[in-house]
């Protein structure tokens, strides 16, 4: 087993953390309180090709992997700049497209996933189907040579500033099992019958989020994605990168907010001494150093197994091994971060505790932290399932 971060990687990982410094945590968050995007650092890292790095060469992009689009997102939150639009439009949707769709649709698609000039919202969440994609119920109903997509959706990230939504549906039932058949199209926002509907969250983030709903929104047949009724194995290959780069994500805030605690401590005197001299700030900041650090070992093995052998029941597991020990120890670290920074770490001024939002969210998004112990209890151990 090699441990040793290649050249490559480390100058990718180099790159995006220098032009995400210079934009840095106020920048995201005065854009969060004005409700503005985050297009300028947005552009700066497409520029650069970094926003592509998993899109394939033959459609303009780095030709890399999950491994190398986790590292982005990891170095932009560890600038305090944790960008959700990331983790759905380059990962879900171009991982998916570039595996499912036809050569028209990739060429269609995928060249502008690698520019970055391309941003698509994942829509799979509704209202009273949550973590049961199998209880899906906005339809698509054939007509003719288009399909008629009804029904609604909920927490779904970013649709402001998308171009397009990649939409799972109930196209059908399965007559043996009576669960729902799914099917993916890709809806472009601005189409007539899509009602999008701001959803107020408590979270200090640029990315909204919407209920979207779908009265009678005629979509085309080349916009389906994959073959109508096998959504289900689309969606799931789309799942583990999310996972992933959701891991990432959390595993950067949580260094963000290591960073900003060591700084303090270090400079930071109470009876003439800097308080991390103190075992009792040291210890619990170093126990948390550790315990981001086996989550970023645990996300790394994820993507190198949704890279190299994305169809093995190990990169199901560890997809949802890393994402649940990256927001758990985020969670940790964030609350020791601002735990050391005593009254302070409350202040906006500090860019602490502005991140617990997001960090919360990444302990219940993409799938809570109970759905991969259930996981994890059935597939990992052999215990009966509890659901």
């Amino acid at each position: 087993m090699d441990f040793t971060q290649s050249d490559e990687l480390t100058m990718l990982r180099e790159a995006v953390s220098s032009i995400a410094a210079k934009f840095g945590h106020s920048y995201y968050v005065e854009k969060a309180h004005a409700d503005e995007r985050t297009d300028e650092l947005w552009n700066a890292v497409a520029e650069q090709g970094f926003l592509g790095v998993n899109v394939p060469e033959e459609y303009g992009g780095g030709g890399g992997g999950i491994t190398e689009l986790a590292a982005v997102a990891e170095e932009l939150a560890a600038q305090g700049c944790p960008l959700l639009v990331i983790v759905v439009s380059p990962a879900i949707c171009a991982t998916i497209i570039a595996k499912f769709g036809t050569e028209a649709q990739k060429q269609r698609w995928l060249p502008r996933f690698a520019t970055g000039e391309l941003k698509m919202a994942f829509a799979i969440t509704e209202p009273d189907a949550g973590s049961n994609s199998h209880n899906l119920a906005l339809t698509a109903t054939k007509d003719g040579d288009v399909y008629r997509l009804n029904g609604q959706k909920y927490y779904i990230s970013g649709v402001d500033e998308c171009e397009a939504i990649l939409v799972v549906t109930k196209s059908g039932v399965d007559p043996d099992t009576g669960r729902g058949r799914l099917s993916l199209f890709v809806v472009d926002t601005d189409t007539p019958g899509l009602d999008k509907q701001v959803l107020p969250v408590e979270i200090t983030a640029p990315e909204k989020q919407f209920t979207l709903f779908f009265d009678n929104v005629q979509v085309e047949a080349d916009r389906l994605i994959g073959e109508e009724g096998e959504g289900l194995r689309q969606v799931f290959y789309g799942l583990n990168p999310e996972r992933i780069l959701s891991a990432a994500t959390a595993s950067g805030i949580g260094r963000y907010a290591l960073d900003r605690a060591a700084e303090y401590a270090t400079t930071r005197e109470v009876w003439g001494t800097p308080i991390a001299r103190h075992q009792g700030i040291a210890h619990p900041l170093a126990k948390s150093k550790i315990e981001v650090e086996l989550a970023r070992v645990m996300t790394d093995k994820a993507a190198w197994y949704c890279d190299n052998d994305g169809d093995s029941p190990l990169a199901g597991e560890t997809a949802n091994m890393a994402k649940y020990a990256a927001a758990e120890a985020t969670l940790a670290a964030l609350d020791q971060s601002i735990q050391t920074h005593g009254g302070n770490g409350m202040s906006s001024e500090y860019g602490i505790a502005d991140l617990w939002g997001m960090a919360r969210l990444l302990r219940i998004a993409p799938v809570s932290r109970e759905m991969i112990l259930n996981y994890v209890a059935q597939h990992s151990l052999g215990l009966p399932r509890s659901y």
